[in-house]
């Protein structure tokens, strides 16, 4: 296995193509994922709290659809995650380039 931080953070980075083309953001992370999980140090876990985190944020997207309809909850918690969509994968871009776990908060461990 080799040590490559630059893919660790192009991999971070990739969801915000969803900004640009919608799904790419789920898509580029798990291709990179799936690729390089066996090649790249670390890619492993940094692979899987992405997906985790991006498999959450959809859960909650579905959760806050209804809530809408309830006194604009909803608005507020897409709000919210729009701003967990941008922040968080540049944080942890960052971390994953000082050598450092990604966080990712609210992520539900479903791939382990």
């Amino acid at each position: 296995m080799k040590e490559d931080n630059q893919l660790l953070v192009l991999t971070h980075l990739s969801q915000l193509l969803d900004f640009i083309t919608g799904i790419g953001g789920f898509i580029v992370p798990l291709v990179l994922w799936l690729t390089k999980k066996d090649e790249v140090l670390g890619m492993d876990f940094h692979g899987k709290a992405i997906l985790n985190f991006r498999i959450s944020m959809f859960i909650y997207i579905l959760i806050c659809i209804p809530l809408i309809l309830l006194l604009g909850l909803g608005v507020i918690g897409l709000i919210a995650i729009g701003i967990f969509y941008l922040i968080f994968p540049i944080i942890n871009a960052i971390k994953a380039s000082n050598n450092e776990p990604p966080s990712y908060p609210f992520s539900i461990n479903i791939i382990k």
